[in-house]
């Protein structure tokens, strides 16, 4: 029997009527609906009206103009005979919700302020209280993730860093700030990513450390995530072999994700842990979950193996009938199923969805853009300036060579912003382009028109991808924008979406860390660089990456 009065659930008499009333009146065929967390693909009325149809458990929109979402998900409340979990990716600010929301800071960066644990307390209140005020409830954060690997190309700025006592004191304080706003939490991505080096979007990833080194890292962190009062823990598409066979000797010899290991599962996270609340996978897209059981099989196992949701859809359509194909042969037993429906069932009413609740109002509040200013201007690091040639000013570098080197479709952006703002600052700027890098150009040119080179790096992590890594305009052999020109002129790397970016410019003796790409924290940057405020950054990992020459 599931404990709803205890922890994390904490129901009144009251609220556990409800979700046993609710679940009686169901049938088989919606119960089975609401194990399903669709990825809504628009918000045009007949497609909500057909999404409805199938009666989910709950549902996530990519970010949307405030206005036009929450009408679709007040729409969607008022229709669901069940009230829906409405969930977005909070990981950074309210603009995980809504493309007009506030970009407070990645993880990383409130990690490298002064007080991390008040810095995700505040971003989470941001994010939480702008996705609530558009009908979300359910944030798909915080990221418990430790980012052990620099090699790792989707944990990095996304966590609080590589200390798990950061990790731990920030992802609590997002817990609590969540709670608050009357928002469900999603601790994400257990076991626990940024061990290896790969994606779990392309591949099943694996975290290969030993009991004993778990229990003292991610397993420190998430006993203190469930101590805080999580909803939800988020299964990753992450194997642990070292759990998985200590649980099971039998284990085959076989990558078996999370999302998909009773061991993990029911062993670890419930047994071991005490976790009593909901458990969703992460996006069963991924090929960390297809590639590991046949689908028609992986769906309904899934939720066998102890999961309680399945996140988005390979063909909803086909995925239903799998998960009822499951239920009939056997994969899925009905004793699972009815815990299943139960923890959603009391997870929605642990956040009074059950009861009729007025959305708050859309106001973004002063108190936010002074918080965003404040985390920017403690977080910003810097890394090394051993040419000592820090601030910079127009007397000594009038003449800025600016160039930028990026993946999110941000150049305009960014390379606009820079130039402004040291152009206000007294410089005259010159923007890189490829066109610029002739092969017929000497080395004497450059100098004699340039006083200062500013590089820009925002190669930020991405899904899908094998690496972040710095890639310069080939061919390099002529020049173009690969930093040949660091022994000629004084030249300055901003890295602001990877704080390991020096492992590919060692050449380069003045570097920053922002850990962050909006507006403010390009002004806030060219504030430390021109001396009008000093770098108070602490950074969360290192970024010489245990290679003392890095540091040279």
């Amino acid at each position: 029997m599931i404990n709803l009065k205890a922890k994390p659930f904490y129901l009144s008499d009251a609220d556990i009527t409800w979700v046993e009333a609710t679940k009686n009146a169901m049938t088989e065929e919606e119960i089975l609906q609401q194990l399903f967390f669709p990825l809504a693909e628009t918000t045009e009325d007949a497609y909500l009206q057909a999404l409805l149809q199938h009666n989910p458990g709950g549902v996530l929109f990519r970010p949307k103009r405030s206005d036009t979402l929450r009408s679709a998900n007040a729409w969607l409340q008022a229709h669901s005979r069940i009230p829906l979990l409405i969930a977005a990716n909070l990981e950074n600010g309210g603009n995980g919700a809504i493309t007009d929301g506030t970009f407070f800071a990645n993880p990383m960066q409130a990690a490298a302020a002064k007080d991390p644990a008040l810095q995700a307390y505040r971003l989470a209140t941001v994010s939480c209280s702008e996705a609530r005020a558009v009908g979300c409830n359910y944030s798909f954060a915080p990221v418990a993730d430790i980012d052990r690997n620099y090699h790792n190309p989707i944990t990095n700025v996304r966590t609080f860093g590589s200390d798990p006592q950061t990790v731990k004191a920030c992802a609590c304080a997002y817990v609590e700030a969540a709670r608050e706003n009357g928002v469900a939490t999603a601790a994400k991505h257990f076991p626990g990513d940024g061990v290896d080096e790969v994606d779990q979007h392309i591949l099943t990833s694996v975290n290969s450390l030993s009991c004993e080194e778990w229990d003292e890292t991610y397993g420190n962190v998430y006993r203190a995530l469930i101590d805080a009062g999580t909803l939800t823990v988020m299964a990753g598409h992450i194997a642990m072999p070292a759990y998985q066979q200590r649980l099971n000797p039998a284990q085959p010899n076989k990558l078996i994700p999370a999302t998909l290991s009773p061991e993990l599962l029911g062993g670890l996270l419930r047994g071991k842990l005490g976790f009593n609340g909901m458990i969703i996978t992460d996006s069963s897209r991924m090929l960390g979950f297809h590639c590991a059981m046949d689908r028609a099989s992986a769906v309904p196992y899934c939720i066998e193996a102890g999961c309680d949701m399945l996140l988005f859809n390979k063909n909803y359509e086909e995925d239903l009938s799998f998960m009822a194909n499951g239920l009939k042969t056997g994969i899925l037993s009905h004793h699972r199923l009815e815990e299943a429906v139960t923890r959603i069932l009391a997870t929605k009413a642990a956040i009074g969805l059950h009861r009729a609740a007025p959305t708050p109002e859309l106001v973004y509040r002063d108190a936010h853009r002074d918080w965003v200013a404040q985390c920017a201007d403690e977080a910003v690091t810097l890394v090394k300036d051993t040419q000592q040639l820090l601030p910079i000013t127009p007397e000594k570098h009038r003449r800025v060579l600016l160039g930028v080197t990026e993946n999110r479709n941000q150049w305009e952006r960014l390379t606009g912003r820079y130039a402004r703002q040291l152009e206000s600052a007294g410089f005259s700027v010159t923007v890189w382009t490829p066109d610029m890098a002739q092969k017929a150009e000497t080395v004497e040119s450059w100098r004699a028109k340039y006083d200062l080179v500013i590089w820009v790096g925002n190669i930020a992590p991405q899904s899908n991808k094998t690496t972040n890594r710095l890639n310069w305009t080939a061919p390099v052999d002529v020049g173009m924008n690969a930093p040949w020109f660091t022994e000629v002129i004084p030249t300055v790397f901003i890295s602001m979406q990877n704080p390991y970016h020096l492992l590919d410019v060692p050449m380069i003796k003045t570097y920053i860390n922002t850990y962050s790409d909006h507006d403010v924290m390009i002004d806030t940057v060219i504030d430390k660089l021109t001396g009008k405020s000093a770098f108070t950054g602490k950074s969360p990992v290192d970024p010489f990456c245990g290679k003392p020459y890095l540091q040279w």
